[in-house]
This record gives C-alpha cells, sequence and structure tokens, in this order.
C-alpha cells in the first residue's frame, strides 16, 4: 500500500473515532490561543489550562502583554516550564504585534514565525485553528512519531515531515490531522506500550520502528 492510500484511510477511521476532534488547550480569541500554545511547549493541556485564566484576566490582549514587566509575566507562567524563555518571547511577540499589527494576531504563517518564539507549529496551530488559514501541518511530538510509526515519513526531522505529509491529505484536512493523530497518540498508539490489539488501524500499519512485528 502506498503512502497516499494509507493517510486516507487512516483519515477516513479516526474521523469517526475522535469527531469534532480539536486542541485540548482552552481559547476563545486568536491571542490566547497564540499564549496557551507557546506555553505548551515542554508542558501538558492540562498545566496550561490551569495557569492561562489568570494570564488572560491581567493580560487580555497583545497591547496589554506588551506593556507587562516581563518577571510578573514569569510568576504566572512559572509552572509551565522553561518559563523565563516563555514569558520574554510572550512579551516580546507581543510588542511587535502592538507595533506591527495594529494589537492584533496575525494571520498568515510568515507574519507568524516572524515573531520571537513562534515556530511553525505554533503558528500552523494558530493560522489553522483561529483562522482556517492551513498553509501547513502542525508537527507536535505525537505528529512526529506517529508519521513514522504509520510510514507516512522517513524523517524525524518536523519540518521534512511536514512536507512529506501536506501531499498525502486534502489540504482542509490539515488542521484536522494533527488533532487526530495527538488524540490518537495519546488514545492509542502510545509511545512505549502501544495498544496494537484495539487499534483501528492495525491491518495498514508497517509498525514502523517498532521491535515487535506485525502479528
Amino acid at each position: 500500500m502506498d503512502r497516499k492510500a494509507r493517510a486516507a484511510i487512516i483519515l477516513e477511521r479516526l474521523r469517526p473515532r475522535y469527531p469534532g476532534a480539536a486542541s485540548a488547550l482552552t481559547w476563545k480569541t486568536p491571542f490566547e490561543l497564540l499564549v496557551a500554545t507557546v506555553l505548551a511547549a515542554q508542558c501538558t493541556d492540562a498545566r496550561v489550562n490551569l495557569v492561562t485564566p489568570e494570564f488572560f484576566r491581567r493580560w487580555p490582549d497583545p497591547k496589554t502583554l506588551a506593556e507587562a514587566d516581563v518577571a510578573e509575566v514569569e510568576d504566572v507562567v512559572h509552572s509551565t516550564g522553561f518559563f523565563r524563555q516563555k514569558a520574554k518571547n510572550l512579551v516580546a511577540a507581543a510588542k511587535l504585534m502592538a507595533s506591527r499589527h495594529g494589537g492584533t494576531v496575525p494571520r498568515t504563517l510568515a507574519e507568524l514565525t516572524a515573531l520571537p518564539g513562534l515556530a511553525r507549529k505554533t503558528a500552523n496551530i494558530v493560522a489553522g485553528n483561529a483562522y482556517g488559514n492551513h498553509e501547513g501541518i502542525a508537527v507536535d511530538t505525537h505528529v512526529k512519531r506517529l508519521s513514522f510509526r504509520l510510514d507516512l515519513t522517513d524523517s524525524d526531522n518536523p519540518v521534512v515531515i511536514e512536507k512529506d505529509l501536506m501531499p498525502l491529505f486534502p489540504r482542509r484536512a490539515w488542521g484536522e490531522i494533527n488533532h487526530l493523530l495527538v488524540l490518537f497518540g495519546r488514545d492509542v498508539c502510545q509511545a512505549r506500550k502501544p495498544r496494537c490489539e484495539d487499534c483501528p488501524l492495525a491491518d495498514v500499519c508497517p509498525r514502523k520502528g517498532l521491535s515487535v512485528p506485525t502479528p
């Protein structure tokens, strides 16, 4: 089976398993999604969701965050890990949004990745989920791992993986496939002990990189 055919089956089978698949982060505005996604790096979504209410109470938009004391931001985001760098990047990004984008979150990948602390993954998540602007596929830890295991790529480089995935899925599904693979990676195809006996993709999965061969 070629990769295009396998990708179509993956999308077809995971959609009904995870209807309305979406990020576990709690957000209402593009700014809130941007902040939450930055804080989620090396941190659980559940922890981020505990931190963001106070963050958004103090700094509800780029303009207020641009004027924030970085030390105060550090205190609020401390429990998310790497708090100094996250606080520094968020305030710097807010300053650019205030000065260059009229206090709003930009819509394009090029503009988003020009903000401090926003790599392609974060930019894809914000552009796709907040604006429906799908210029690429967000490759996080789960997507990276499952893309290799399902033989949708031969690479472990997120940039290369994204380029490999984009031709395999329809553009309208580029945001959706990230959510589906993340949920599937947490639910069934876990890193250390995948539940292959309960896997809806068992018959098409090459189990690439796993020491135990396909039954």
